[in-house]
């Protein structure tokens, strides 16, 4: 393809796009804080265009994720999807079985202390308990069962 072809291919893309779509291809090209500066000037210059831009911010997921649409064109690849090389795949699946048998390993260790945990703290509450029953039972027998 000749870069007249593609300078025209790209000028054909962008007419399709339409201006509202170059203008959210140029912002996610600038990253969240340009969506923020267009909201925040909207709400300046006209308060219902800042509205619309939060409420498309929004509804596009743009507000909460790290990124905008850039990763729209990039392919996500399921970290079980074969590589097509075998010894790679093999070391991988090795690692990931690892790390599962590391992480139940660690999340029952974590149950074991936070049950050691509890105990304890039952523990102290029982023997607190105890010793102000002690304290209430040796201050508080001698004037009790004997007739006034």
């Amino acid at each position: 393809m000749t870069t007249a072809q593609t300078g025209s291919l790209h000028t054909a893309t962008e007419q399709a796009m339409g201006w509202f779509g170059r203008a959210e291809a140029w912002l996610d090209a600038r990253g969240k804080g340009a969506w923020i500066a267009a909201m925040v000037l909207g709400f300046i210059l006209f308060w219902p265009i800042g509205l619309a831009l939060l409420a498309y911010m929004i509804w596009s997921k743009r507000m909460f994720s790290g990124q905008c649409s850039r990763s729209r064109g990039t392919i996500r690849r399921n970290a079980y999807s074969p590589s097509g090389n075998a010894a790679f795949d093999a070391y991988r699946d090795e690692t990931l079985q690892r790390l599962e048998e590391e992480q139940e390993a660690f999340q029952a260790f974590l149950e074991r202390l936070r049950a050691a945990k509890d105990k304890a703290e039952f523990d102290a509450f029982m023997d607190e308990r105890a010793k102000t029953r002690a304290t209430r039972t040796e201050g508080g027998d001698e004037g009790e069962g004997q007739p006034s």
